[in-house]
């Protein structure tokens, strides 16, 4: 059984929590080893084999939602226990299986930079592959979002202290929102309420759009309401490369459309392709809608990733990671309006 992205927002909260459980401690700890995205997983031949290592790969190595070619939401490399030694230990994503009819206890566990940092590890006692199997599914969302978030707080841990303040400082200013993005991004495009800024080499563009419009009715948070807003910008303010070419939304394939908070705030998450009309260029694209109720506004943030011929999981995980940093100044007086929504929802319900 797959789980679909559209699950992991409702549990990666309950993920966060278990990220920071476990020994806080950092000192005298190697830094993690291994790419971004590399998950070890230490069990036995027989087990990997076996219903245990199906679950675990229909889990982990899940193709990941809407990139333009296949790729797995993790980089699965099963190790067999006798050959867990140090090269192993330190690398960033591990689960340690221990399936044994001498079991005491039978469990999951979740435990943040046993052998370096910032490392995330998940143990899973079994008595039996049948018994393996029920905790797996069990737990399978929770695990899922658990690694996911490591990934995610790897990226942005990365430049909180060191970030590119041009970028910050145009965001606070004129749009009344802070958002970190690394040194390097450049703004292509600024005018009222539209701010594009990007970094490129000669091999991959990462870009990041910043919009904002009227909050309206709920129906501003529909896919529908959304993306001819966001295609007519695009048509307007982001040119390809030849006359009349443009970038836009690839609608051959359906957008994938979620409902979450994010800082508390009503948001959407949509993901899809997007390409360039008139022309063969073309990616993954990742976008949030934010509701800043206190302004009766809609803050958008869309980030795409071009990396022709390369593949672009990781590369669409670091923008992710950047537009899911974006915070509104003003979010004191919508925490006092979003507890009076909770508290309306709950009297009435």
């Amino acid at each position: 059984m797959k789980i679909k992205f559209n699950q992991l927002l409702v549990v990666v909260v309950t993920a966060m929590f278990l990220f920071s459980c476990g020994s806080n401690s950092t000192q005298m700890r190697k830094n993690i080893t291994g790419k971004a995205g590399e998950l070890v997983v230490v069990i036995s031949k027989d087990a990997w084999d076996a219903t245990p290592g199906k679950v675990i790969r229909e889990t982990l190595a899940q193709s990941h939602v809407a990139l333009p070619q296949d790729e797995p939401l993790f980089d699965v490399i099963n190790i067999p226990h006798a050959a867990f030694k140090d090269i192993f230990k330190s690398t960033r994503n591990i689960i340690q299986t221990n399936i044994s009819a001498d079991v005491a206890e039978p469990g999951i566990s979740f435990t943040d930079d046993v052998w370096a940092y910032p490392q995330a590890t998940v143990q899973i006692k079994a008595k039996n592959h049948a018994q393996f199997t029920d905790i797996f599914d069990e737990n399978r969302e929770k695990i899922l979002s658990y690694f996911l978030l490591a990934e995610k707080k790897r990226i942005t841990m990365n430049y909180k202290k060191i970030y590119e303040k041009g970028v910050y400082n145009v965001l606070d200013k004129d749009f009344n929102v802070t958002m970190k993005v690394p040194p390097g991004f450049v703004i292509a495009i600024q005018k009222k309420d539209f701010l594009w800024f990007k970094y490129e080499t000669p091999e991959i563009s990462q870009g990041i759009i910043v919009y904002t419009y009227p909050y309206v009715s709920d129906s501003a948070f529909t896919v529908n309401y959304q993306l001819p807003i966001r295609d007519s910008l695009l048509k307007s303010h982001v040119p390809g490369p030849l006359d009349g070419s443009y970038m836009t939304t690839e609608k051959q394939f359906e957008q994938v459309f979620n409902v979450f908070k994010h800082n508390g705030n009503y948001a959407t998450e949509m993901r899809g392709l997007w390409k360039v009309k008139n022309d063969f260029m073309g990616g993954p694209y990742i976008a949030i809608s934010e509701l800043d109720a206190a302004n009766q506004r809609v803050v958008n943030a869309y980030a795409y990733v071009y990396a022709p011929s390369k593949n672009k999981r990781n590369y669409l995980r670091q923008v992710e990671a950047m537009i899911y940093s974006l915070k509104l100044n003003n979010q004191k007086d919508n925490d006092k309006l979003n507890k009076q929504s909770d508290f309306d929802v709950q009297v009435e319900g």
